[in-house]
């Protein structure tokens, strides 16, 4: 028999972590319906679709040849120009859609600029909890993700003057996530600019993950002021997602802002990594910004009243407290000391039918939290959590 040596895998891809929402599904499916329909909080997706209209018009674009062929590699100049002109209103600046690439999801976005920023053995701070796809991101690209831990008692802002003493000279970036995931912490505008000019001082760059930015509360100032008071470009990076605030996640759109030049080499990667991206969908959200804007501003509305409404059906449970919440998620500190988080998520979803996600699977000091993504389910539901943790304990 012809013996051969089986070819190794990427050494640092097998040290990712798998996807963890899976793992928490599948638990869900020990539910026996007991105690009412299953309270899936597991994961950050609208609960409801786009309007028809805007349906329509991704079928209309569906259905024109010229969307069947390639497009630019940044992404198409319709999209970018509608893009640009939205920030341009947002933030006070003039932006050019030559300092914006579309990509496939603000995921994509992410690796596609982690990629351009740093090599396999430099590192990149990430505030602790962190998403769990940066992390991961990085540790296949042999980017050490270094723990930046943010403190409960501040609402998990992170503080600058930390992260400066966690630099060194293999640190390439810091990367923001505000409205954040998982707390739904919304970082001052104090603490953006902090962070600014502490990577254009140290050489290093910001990155800055907005795609919760949409969901602010009503008559928030701008998120903050790094785009029309600092020189940015040489030191900025901002990412974005349409999949929240136009309801499309299935459509895969994100956004990369940044100057010319890092767009460029930007545009290097996307044309090995996506080519293009969908164009029929980009059509229908550059039409979308102006387009659908009331139902944006209503939608972020009703977001906003669900972490309220998820506040008040927590306050009366003893020892539960939410530590957090904002936009899309609420991080909760579980009143079971010795049980690990994932325990807790396991017998909450399997007793009660209420699906959260365990604090560990977003780094590392969180076993006593859980965090609950309040965007996919309506404010009645949200209401019955009360009820269904009531009582609840080993």
């Amino acid at each position: 028999m012809l013996q051969t040596n089986r070819p190794a895998l990427n050494p640092d891809l097998v040290d990712t972590g798998t996807p963890p929402i899976p793992e928490a599904q599948g638990w869900a499916r020990a539910y026996d319906g007991g105690n009412g329909p299953l309270i899936d909080l597991s994961q950050a997706v609208p609960g409801s679709p786009p309007p028809a209209v805007m349906l329509q018009k991704l079928a209309e674009a569906s259905a024109k040849p010229e969307f069947t062929r390639y497009g630019s590699i940044v992404g198409d100049l319709t999209l970018r120009e509608a893009y640009a002109a939205e920030i341009s209103a947002t933030y006070g600046d003039r932006f050019t859609p030559g300092e914006i690439a579309i990509t496939s999801g603000c995921n994509q976005a992410y690796v596609v600029t982690m990629m351009a920023l740093a090599r396999a053995g430099e590192n990149v701070l990430l505030p602790t909890p962190w998403y769990f796809n940066h992390e991961m991101t990085l540790t296949m690209l042999g980017i050490e993700p270094r723990p930046l831990p943010c403190d409960p008692a501040a609402g998990f802002v992170p503080d600058a003057a930390q992260a400066e003493s966690l630099i060194d000279a293999k640190t390439r970036a810091i990367v923001l996530v505000t409205p954040n995931n998982p707390t739904g912490a919304v970082y001052p505008p104090a603490t953006i600019a902090a962070f600014a000019e502490l990577c254009a001082r140290r050489g290093l760059w910001l990155v800055l993950d907005e795609t919760y930015r949409d969901f602010l509360p009503a008559g928030a100032a701008r998120p903050h002021e790094v785009f029309a008071t600092s020189s940015w470009r040489d030191s900025v990076i901002g990412l974005y997602s349409f999949s929240k605030a136009y309801a499309v996640p299935g459509w895969r759109l994100g956004a990369i802002t940044a100057g010319e030049a890092t767009i460029a080499q930007i545009g290097k990667v996307l044309d090995c990594v996506q080519i293009s991206p969908v164009r029929a969908g980009q059509a229908a959200v550059a039409w979308g910004i102006d387009g659908i804007r009331d139902w944006r501003e209503a939608n972020r509305a009703e977001i906003n009243a669900r972490a309220q409404a998820f506040r008040e059906a927590m306050a009366p449970l003893n020892g539960w407290q939410v530590l957090a919440a904002g936009a899309y998620f609420a991080y909760v500190a579980h009143p079971f000391a010795d049980l690990p988080a994932a325990e807790v998520v396991r017998r909450l979803v399997q007793e009660r039918g209420v699906l959260a996600l365990p604090g560990p699977y977003f780094g590392p000091g969180q076993e006593r939290h859980l965090r609950v993504a309040i965007a996919n389910v309506g404010a009645d539901r949200i209401g019955e959590l009360g009820e269904r943790l009531r009582g609840f304990g080993p």
